[in-house]
């Protein structure tokens, strides 16, 4: 595992194997060409981060950009170093001593906190983890949510919150040819859920809905969305949203004129949840709401309270990024403190991980270009003295870390295709020692 780069090729080190990650070491490789080294360090055993667990599994054609990151990790330059947790196993003081440039690509993992009365009933989970759970993440493959009530809420105005909808909306049929893992759709497919009730404090102007992602609810076998006249400001005011909003007002315009049936979607603008509501034995039955109003674009309550049913509620208000130990962070946006990407000397941050959860997966890549030029800029006219990959190999050594490389990860992949059911492009590795057992074979 020595390396045979210059003594001046500087030595990166990406802690996240997901697009932030894998985009900075595009832009590195074709910055530096063949003097530099880079090496992408990952928690799980297995890359591409939220391609993988964060993206909805019926969803293929976008995981298909991982093929994109497959040829930058087969480049001789960079290195896939997974199950390796910085912070633990190894502690970003460490790693700026052996690299000229540590960038964190981790990404906003975690939940934002549903800061409600109630928010602790059982049933009630933030999207990280459900997406988590049905995407065979292994944080997450544990969470038996109790699909056997009727009525789910999903809080939030954004792609999450359809996606969450969606899922829960299908058919089990409709999961054919996607990724979704065997567990939950074994559970998906005896839920008794009857309709989802999607709230948005603010009103169909404030979405940050995709038209695409709004249309796929139209499509599905069994799933009705509505939205009620009342909600919508008058048609003449979308003419002023810019065209990819003025096309989803079109579709969720539609909508309101299909009455409630066979399974309904429903989305309930202007009203923002106050306080979740169990039974007598601490059981989640019950969302309660306030009607809103905007004000100078802001939602304000205006007093009028109500119950909706809620045996399921999933929260897709946001991520943070989770903290490190000696890294400076921002508690307010949940994120690390940064100045465009720069944190400390030799430390830097791409992607949510320094702009905050926002943007689409292609926006990492313009996010990796720039600050692969910051650290150009940086590292102008000086000579590497860090021992990069070499330094980190000993450490390896030196702990007995259990590390996974790209190769482990190749077998990893033909494993999980392998095993999949019919018509699925695969079938995950739902825990570590599953993951870790294939490497080892």
């Amino acid at each position: 595992m020595l390396h045979t780069t210059p003594r001046n090729a500087p030595h990166i080190a990406i802690i996240g194997s997901g697009p932030a990650g894998y985009y900075t070491a595009e832009a590195a490789y074709k910055h530096w060409g063949e003097n530099v080294h880079i090496d992408i360090f990952d928690r799980m055993p297995v890359p591409y981060g939220l391609i993988r667990s964060g993206v909805a599994p019926d969803h293929q054609s976008v995981k298909g950009v991982a093929r994109r990151y497959e040829s930058v990790a087969l480049a001789a330059q960079v290195r896939f170093i997974g199950h390796v947790a910085v912070g633990s196993d190894v502690t970003v003081e460490e790693l700026l001593g052996l690299y000229d440039a540590v960038v964190l690509a981790t990404g906003a993992p975690h939940d934002r906190k549903l800061d409600l009365p109630g928010a602790d009933l059982g049933n009630v989970f933030g999207s990280a983890a459900l997406v988590g759970w049905y995407n065979g993440h292994p944080d997450y493959a544990t969470l038996a949510p109790d699909l056997t009530g009727k009525h789910a809420v999903v809080i939030g105005n954004g792609n999450v919150a359809l996606d969450v909808a969606r899922i829960l909306a299908k058919s089990p049929e409709e999961f054919e040819d996607s990724d979704i893992v065997a567990h939950a759709l074994d559970e998906l497919s005896a839920s008794s859920l009857e309709s989802v009730t999607i709230l948005g404090r603010r009103g169909p102007h404030q979405i940050s809905m995709s038209p695409k992602e709004l249309g796929e609810l139209a499509h599905l076998a069994r799933a009705v969305p509505h939205v009620d006249p009342a909600d919508f400001p008058p048609v003449e005011a979308d003419a002023k949203l810019d065209p990819g909003l003025r096309k989803a007002l079109q579709t969720l315009r539609s909508w309101a004129k299909t009455p409630e049936a066979g399974f309904p979607v429903r989305f309930a603008f202007l009203t923002a949840p106050r306080a979740l509501i169990g039974d007598a034995s601490g059981k989640l039955q019950a969302i309660e709401v306030e009607r809103t109003k905007l004000v100078d674009g802001k939602a304000v309550g205006t007093g009028e309270i109500q119950r909706l049913p809620a045996d399921l509620v999933v929260s897709c208000i946001g991520y943070q990024t989770s903290p490190i130990a000696g890294v400076p962070y921002d508690e307010t946006r949940g994120r690390f403190a940064n100045e465009e990407g720069r944190i400390l000397p030799g430390l830097y941050c791409v992607g949510w991980a320094r702009r905050g959860p926002s943007g689409t997966i292609g926006t990492n890549r313009p996010d990796g270009f720039a600050i692969v030029e910051r650290i150009a800029q940086d590292l102008e006219g000086k000579d590497s003295s860090k021992t990069g990959g070499a330094g980190f190999d000993a450490l390896v050594e030196q702990r007995g870390l259990d590390i996974v490389t790209f190769r482990d990860w190749q077998k990893i992949d033909a494993a999980e295709v392998a095993r999949a059911r019919d018509h699925a492009p695969r079938e995950k590795f739902i825990d570590m020692d599953g993951l870790m057992n294939v490497t080892r074979a």
